[in-house]
């Protein structure tokens, strides 16, 4: 298998904790791929599916952040509601948006 096109493999080592690991990668056109895995190196080098894998659980967990910070209200907009509303009807407004996007487990 190869790395799929959009995968970041920087990003998909941190997800492994292999991140702190010597590579060189090629310099084609993406996908790239690991050309050289420094032996003096702790960790095995990752396959293609794990890189892969793990940028897919990166992304996913990364995701529900992305689309809830763009869907929050202000944060001037949500001190205005607190004050004129009262934390329970900002824990409302809120609440919308985390359910609708909710943390992954």
């Amino acid at each position: 298998m190869a790395i799929n096109s959009d995968t970041d493999i920087y990003l998909a080592l941190e997800q492994l904790g292999k991140n702190s690991n010597l590579f060189l990668l090629d310099q084609s056109i993406p996908p790239h791929k690991i050309i050289e895995w420094d032996s003096a190196n702790s960790d095995s080098q990752p396959t293609d599916n794990e890189l892969n894998a793990a940028y897919t659980a990166w992304k996913a967990a990364e995701e529900y952040k992305i689309n809830r910070a763009n869907e929050y209200p202000s944060i001037e907009d949500q001190l205005d509601n607190i004050y004129h509303n009262g934390i329970d009807a900002w824990k409302a407004t809120i609440k919308v948006t985390k359910d609708k996007y909710p943390k992954p487990s």
